[in-house]
């Protein structure tokens, strides 16, 4: 008798063997879920590395305070300097400062053979991004140069090149293989579920014989799937917090590259995708084994 009850549930309209199923779903989730958010560390640590791209702006000697709190002023007026909460844009290095800073990094006070300190007064400005082509910033030098009590403006023009370059680079790589990933995980989830209903294939096909439609034939394993979806999904987010939890304990400063807001896409994205892939696919398969002839079900 008991085997007979085991018989008829594995036999039950929409149930199937889902272990398997909700096994290879976390799993391609996971690397999905983990692909996004190396690409939200990238992103990151190159808007980190952009908000860092300065300028040296050098004084002319023997200006008063005043003169050098309107450069200031000017200098925070204009729209290519960095306007960022939490970030010191425009930030001032006395002569004096660049001199002991210079010693203690060198361990030779150039003072006592000059006899007197040749360094300049300078502010340290960050620019926005925006402006971060050779030709902006160059524009930006010479604009910076004009200000009266400015006398020199500096900045690694090969530095921003190599950087915009390889931004450049990287948005391509990690764009393609973000294409090539969720194309092989689609592909990867739909043949497993496609295997798992084709235990259901005949069960299928007598539901079709006594008159069954095949929205009512659908409907178990739809639903099935969304619940296989959303496990699937719970369980790779579930992973992937822990994995970035102890990462962020190993690698200082990984926690800072961290965007909550971005997060919580994620891991709202990864149940999104697990339904929709699941569902999709569950769809297919059905219509697949619906339009069979017996022949081809055996």
């Amino acid at each position: 008798m008991s085997k007979e009850k085991k018989y008829r549930k594995k036999k039950k309209l929409g149930h199937y063997p889902f272990i398997s199923v909700i096994f290879s779903m976390t799993l391609a989730l996971f690397i999905l879920g983990l692909f996004a958010l190396l690409i939200t560390t990238t992103t990151s640590l190159t808007k980190v590395i952009q908000q860092n791209v300065e300028m040296q702006v050098y004084l002319k000697s023997n200006l008063s305070e005043p003169q050098q709190l309107r450069i200031s002023k000017s200098l925070a007026s204009k729209e290519y300097i960095l306007n960022e909460e939490n970030i010191e844009s425009i930030r001032f290095i006395s002569k004096k400062e660049a001199a002991e800073k210079f010693i203690e990094e060198t361990g030779e006070d150039f003072m006592q053979f000059l006899g007197d300190n040749p360094l300049k007064d300078a502010y340290i400005v960050k620019i926005s991004p925006e402006y971060h082509s050779s030709q902006k910033m160059e524009e930006v030098q010479k604009d910076i140069e004009n200000l009266n009590g400015v006398f020199e403006v500096i900045y690694t023009n090969n530095m921003v090149q190599s950087i915009n370059e390889n931004i450049t680079k990287i948005s391509i790589v990690l764009l393609s293989i973000s294409i090539l990933l969720f194309i092989v995980i689609s592909i990867l989830i739909n043949n497993t579920i496609k295997l798992a209903l084709f235990s259901q294939r005949f069960l299928i096909r007598s539901m079709q014989l006594v008159g069954a439609t095949k929205g009512f034939i659908r409907k178990p394993f739809i639903y099935r799937s969304i619940l296989h979806g959303i496990i699937s999904s719970i369980i790779a987010a579930g992973l992937l917090f822990g994995l970035l939890t102890y990462g962020s304990q190993k690698l200082e400063g990984l926690a800072e590259l961290q965007n909550q807001k971005m997060l919580l896409i994620i891991f709202s994205g990864l149940i999104i995708t697990g339904v929709f892939i699941a569902c999709f696919s569950t769809y297919r398969a059905m219509q697949k084994y619906m339009a069979m002839s017996l022949d081809e079900l055996y």
